[in-house]
């Protein structure tokens, strides 16, 4: 289930996890797998050149929000519009409450949610950009304080809500856990990957 997180630049968007079949992740209207977000996590924690840090990430991205579907109405199974419904038709929402766990195996679905988001969607290069004091962080035309860049790492660490099923991550995420413990960025500060960080104080986005 995404979530509500806040920006310095647009207040409130949407980032998460979306269906427990994949490991796909949202922001706004930007889409990728969290396998290349921990990637992307990974690749900084171990840079140790100069300041500002820039990179680039591909993402797919419908400029349609039409496209993008109705999550609550296919999470119900009464609306499966756009890309997001039509994902709820291959993958459905779990019948039985103790099944609605994020499933560490989703990156196994890559190929489905690919051949599905390449009808709606185009792929983008988009900048992702830290400052000099590690105060602000920004992920194309999104911008957050370190702190609340600190809470999308945790909501991928955690498996979002509802969490990864079995307390189970991925090895991706264990390797992006890993190489930031041995970092010594100053973007990592205060940053406590445990299983018992509870991360549901964060609105759900509407």
């Amino acid at each position: 289930m995404p979530l509500a997180f806040d920006s310095i630049s647009h207040g409130p968007i949407a980032f998460g996890f979306f269906n427990i079949d994949s490991d796909m992740l949202l922001l706004d209207r930007y889409f990728f797998f969290a396998a290349e977000f921990c990637s992307h996590m990974r690749d900084f924690a171990e840079y140790t050149g100069p300041f500002p840090y820039e990179a680039s990430w591909e993402v797919y991205t419908i400029p349609n929000p039409i496209d993008i579907g109705d999550l609550m109405g296919a999470i119900h199974g009464v609306h499966y519009s756009g890309f997001i419904g039509e994902v709820y038709a291959r993958f459905p929402f779990p019948k039985r409450p103790e099944d609605f766990k994020q499933k560490p195996e989703g990156y196994r679905t890559r190929a489905d949610l690919m051949a599905i988001i390449e009808k709606y969607a185009q792929t983008v290069n988009i900048p992702f950009a830290i400052d000099r004091k590690a105060e602000e962080v920004s992920i194309g035309p999104y911008r957050f304080t370190m702190a609340a860049f600190q809470e999308l790492i945790r909501y991928v660490w955690q498996g979002g809500y509802p969490r990864w099923r079995d307390d189970t991550r991925p090895d991706y995420v264990l390797a992006m856990k890993e190489a930031i413990r041995l970092s010594g960025a100053q973007i990592w500060r205060g940053l406590k990957l445990t299983l018992s960080r509870d991360i549901r104080g964060i609105s759900p986005a509407a």
